[in-house]
């Protein structure tokens, strides 16, 4: 596959095209662009249905996957989700919210992050949250009081921070010092405590040690990794774990050198780990959770913006589109790239048309972090025309400094079946403002 062509990928894997226009769960982005205006976020809930039932068929029928709100907090991709029979994690009380208005039952619901507010551990204990993960001791402290207050035995499993060896991904969240989840070699001392706790319950592990993984078999070590400090921690704990949560990380293709990951790859490695793990006597009954975001949800979207310009500066070609970093900060390179590299971009008005060669793709704001192309190949483009940013549905609009020079907040659209709905309307200029204090210069004369 040394001549894999990934944006060739996507388009024949994932959308439709008319003449030379881009077409999205069979409507033309013209279309789209007409009746909800520019810069546009597009998901396609057939894709979103697609890469869910996929993965499940990659995976031992052991493994429940619960989808990561953080990827795509909308309530109405999130819905989509929870109607497929998965769970929910999330990393805030907001998502939370957000995650009961798609339908989230609070038993299926599992939170993680390194700094849960009191009052949003109130807020969900009290709503009968499925499970709390622990990330250091003054979590335990606050979560017992609140559980002593409510009066409810809290499901709290122990977020391991793994040695080097259960670790791997484009970005590491674990097998170094973090601010994530709590050293494996303090497990022990933290499962008794958890185990003594007269508030709490214990019921499990969960290990996060990467994102954006491409390789099967990097998933697989950790994975095996995690059965691990699973069978360590009920060791410990004197019965076996309730549940393992084996984190997330799955990634998708965003640049030119990476490609797809090989799921009859994955399904080889997790069937032999998960055959042996269901003999183990410590892992007796445990329910085993997988909690993809990006996955599920990034190829199923699109960002979508307009050519406003075209200019040529110093022997290159700029493209200057209404939309931008503000928008999509992950693909302007900004949101932890140490190399900014290209997301997929083409010309969704003109699919046919041969390149012109690169041309530097920017938005409208007065910054030259606003660059979404670096090294874009599209063919001559012209003011008017579509621009589409594929493999934008996870980390997009909600991983973005929406504020910024107070540009409207672009519409979110979900297509399914046919027909387009707006789930999340489009801003305007007229924003609303508080009324202004008064303002006193002592020594100046007001006039």
């Amino acid at each position: 596959m040394s001549d894999f062509d990934l944006k060739s990928h996507l388009l024949e894997t994932y959308f439709e095209k008319s003449g030379e226009e881009l077409v999205v769960g069979g409507i033309p982005v013209s279309k789209l662009a007409e009746e909800h205006g520019t810069p546009l976020y597009v998901y396609d809930a057939a894709i979103l249905r697609r890469n869910l039932d996929e993965l499940r068929g990659a995976l031992p029928k052991c493994i429940e996957i619960y989808f990561s709100v953080k990827a795509n907090p909308n309530p109405a991709v999130i819905r989509h989700f929870v109607q497929a029979g998965t769970g929910l994690e999330i990393a805030s009380a907001a998502e939370f919210l957000r995650a009961q208005a798609g339908g989230g039952d609070a038993k299926r619901i599992l939170f993680a992050g390194p700094g849960k507010g009191e009052a949003e551990l109130d807020l969900v204990v009290r709503a009968g949250i499925g499970e709390i993960h622990i990330e250091s001791d003054e979590e335990i402290e606050r979560l017992e009081a609140i559980a002593k207050d409510t009066g409810k035995k809290v499901h709290a499993a122990v977020r391991v921070n793994p040695s080097a060896a259960g670790t791997g991904g484009a970005m590491r969240m674990g097998g170094q010092a973090a601010a994530f989840g709590i050293d494996e070699e303090r497990l022990e001392e933290v499962v008794r405590r958890l185990v003594a706790s007269e508030h709490l319950e214990f019921s499990g592990v969960h290990m996060f040690a990467g994102t954006q993984i491409l390789d099967a078999g990097v998933l697989c070590d950790q994975w095996s990794h995690a059965l691990e400090v699973a069978k360590r921690a009920a060791g410990f704990a004197g019965a076996p774990v309730a549940t393992l949560d084996l984190g997330g990380g799955l990634g998708v293709p965003y640049f030119a050198h990476e490609k797809p990951l090989d799921l009859a790859a994955l399904r080889a490695g997790a069937t032999a780990l998960f055959a042996s793990a269901e003999a183990e006597p410590l892992l007796a009954g445990t329910r085993f959770i997988l909690e993809p975001g990006r996955y599920l949800a990034g190829p199923a979207g699109l960002y979508l913006a307009r050519v406003l310009s075209v200019k040529e500066s110093r022997g290159k070609r700029f493209v200057i589109l209404d939309g931008g970093m503000h928008h999509h900060l992950a693909a302007s390179g900004n949101l932890g790239q140490v190399i900014k590299r290209d997301y997929p971009i083409v010309n969704a008005s003109r699919l046919t048309e041969d390149t012109a060669g690169p041309a530097v793709t920017v938005g409208p704001l007065c910054t030259p972090l606003d660059t979404i192309g670096r090294q874009a190949e599209l063919p001559e483009t012209k003011p008017g025309d579509l621009v589409a940013v594929l493999q934008s549905g996870a980390y997009g609009l909600t991983a973005s400094p929406v504020g910024f020079l107070s540009h409207p907040m672009p519409a979110e659209v979900l297509i399914d079946n046919g027909a387009a709905t707006t789930i999340r309307p489009r801003g305007t200029f007229e924003q609303p403002i508080v009324p202004l204090p008064e303002v006193s210069w002592p020594g100046r004369n007001a006039s």
